[in-house]
């Protein structure tokens, strides 16, 4: 399991103990939080990498990609609530039989701002299961604020085979609870501009 995380103290401890009852190797890329996060996720056991700095979601799953030994791994965002290990189970079980190379889990059920959401950008999702070299593999993971759009651009260059996996009651603890609202919707927007420029970035370089 490899979790990037940035300030989320509050979740990410139960995040870590739901993934340690599916494997022992749970690896977590504190993305230079300033907060408690790294020493949560250790306490509940968890390989901790402490980045300095706030490289990005994609730098931080890079770091903890790195840091990891299993040939499959699942990647979790680490403010979700609902979590159990029958939806690790769903996630990685398809990858592991060899069906299919990557597995995208959606949200059904957990709340309706995150169903709505995840529902209208599925390809976004943070939660997938794969082999980590083909990971590794993925052009400009390590660079990348929010590494989606990358991931979903190798998965069409490569073939890959790759299906959505419902998530039943699984949820997130939205930017708005965790920063206040104008500081959720700030981070919310950049968020987005992000994402959604990442076509236009790779046609300018």
């Amino acid at each position: 399991m490899v979790i990037a995380a940035f300030n989320e103290e509050d979740t990410v401890g139960e995040v870590v103990r739901v993934a340690r009852t599916f494997t022992p190797e749970v690896v977590v890329a504190s993305d230079g939080s300033v907060d408690d996060t790294a020493r949560v996720a250790r306490e509940a056991g968890a390989v901790v990498v402490d980045l300095p700095d706030n490289l990005g979601k994609g730098g931080a799953l890079h770091a903890a990609l790195l840091a990891a030994q299993a040939e499959v791994v699942v990647l979790l965002d680490a403010d979700l609530t609902g979590l159990t290990d029958e939806h690790l189970r769903a996630l990685c079980e398809p990858v592991l039989r060899g069906e299919l190379d990557m597995s995208i889990g959606v949200f059904e059920g957990g709340g309706f701002v995150t169903d709505w959401g995840n529902k209208l950008t599925p390809h976004l999702s943070g939660q997938r299961a794969c082999r980590r070299e083909w990971l590794l593999s993925v052009p400009d993971l390590g660079t990348e604020r929010w590494p989606e759009p990358a991931i979903t651009r190798h998965l069409k260059a490569t073939g890959a085979r790759w299906a959505y996996v419902e998530l039943p009651n699984v949820a997130q603890v939205v930017k708005e609870k965790k920063r206040g609202f104008w500081g959720g919707a700030k981070a919310r927007t950049k968020m987005y501009v992000s994402l959604l420029t990442y076509r236009a970035r790779r046609r300018r370089n």
